[in-house]
């Protein structure tokens, strides 16, 4: 070997030391598993809409209650939303200041995302929520990376930054341009996807989650796992897209089918899904769309997938 070739085969072996050691240094001082919370939100969000039946929502199969979007839409919109879960894990990451700034980051990125989603679906409100709750989860997921932290430091950091939200953005209201979920405050006092943030996703923690894993232990398929969450989380959520969409009285009466539902026994029972397809039939007629539910079955989704990496093999 020539004294070149020697110089040039020390200077890959230091370019490579040097790599490996970078590498090392930005992936020991955090949980790895949260650099993957980009991902499980997108898969989170295509299997959420590609379940089937969904009462009222649109699936692989069925618009739903819908007739302004598809799962064609969907799909559209998803594209938008797993580029945004990625750039907010990043911004995130990134960060360096208080977990205040970082929801101003967020907010101020948002604004642009959510004007891209709705251009691509020609303007049909399809995923706003999930693309807010699961945009938190994205950027603080990249904070708790940053910060060294675990996976179990997720929700409570969420909690923290979301602390006060309903009281900031529900409270003291200019009620001449208030939103639809502003509106919804300030007549029923629904907090909606800002409550569920603001208290670290109490329904996917109490309902979602242990619906899924359930399901997952009577050997349920993905499909119908997801079904059994879905209904799960109908119970408590308090759906501020039924209440938009019909009325006040509806959303108790959505709770209590969902409640019939998992008494009849739910997907791992006949009567169970008998019931779950006459619920179909009766929301399509009411034009009855439980949106925010969905929404919260994408955040249970990705956070058992934080939590398990997979799903159980024999499910597909």
């Amino acid at each position: 070997m020539s004294k070149e070739q020697f110089l040039l085969q020390r200077v890959d072996n230091d370019e490579i030391k040097i790599a490996n050691e970078v590498y090392s240094c930005r992936l020991s001082p955090f949980d790895a598993d949260l650099q993957k919370v980009g991902q499980y939100l997108t898969q989170a969000i295509l299997l959420e809409v590609s379940t089937h039946p969904k009462p009222g929502l649109v699936t692989r199969l069925s618009n739903g209650a819908h007739k302004d979007m598809s799962i064609f839409t969907f799909m559209m919109s998803s594209a938008v939303l797993s580029k945004a879960f990625n750039d907010l894990q990043d911004i995130g990451q990134a960060h360096r200041g208080t977990l205040a700034e970082l929801f101003c980051k967020l907010r101020s990125y948002g604004v642009g995302a959510e004007a891209e989603l709705l251009r691509v679906t020609k303007g049909v409100n399809t995923q706003r929520g999930i693309l807010f709750a699961g945009g938190i989860v994205s950027a603080v997921s990249g904070y708790a990376m940053n910060m060294g932290l675990s996976r179990d430091a997720l929700l409570p950091l969420i909690k923290e930054m979301a602390a006060g939200l309903v009281a900031r953005e529900l409270k003291n209201l200019d009620h001449a341009a208030m939103t639809a979920g502003e509106k919804l405050y300030y007549k029923y006092g629904i907090t909606g996807i800002r409550g569920e943030v603001e208290n670290g996703f109490p329904s996917v923690v109490n309902y979602g989650l242990p619906a899924l894993e359930d399901a997952f232990d009577k050997g349920a398929t993905i499909n119908d796992a997801l079904v059994h969450a879905l209904i799960s989380l109908m119970t408590v959520v308090e759906d501020s897209n039924v209440i938009w969409r019909t009325d006040y009285d509806t959303l108790l009466e959505v709770q209590r089918i969902a409640k019939n539902i998992l008494s009849l026994g739910s997907v791992f029972a006949e009567k169970g899904r008998m019931a779950i397809a006459e619920t179909e039939r009766y929301f399509l007629q009411r034009h009855i769309s439980p949106g925010g539910s969905a929404d919260l079955l994408s955040v249970a989704i990705t956070l058992y997938l934080l939590e398990h990496k997979e799903f159980p093999r024999d499910i597909f």
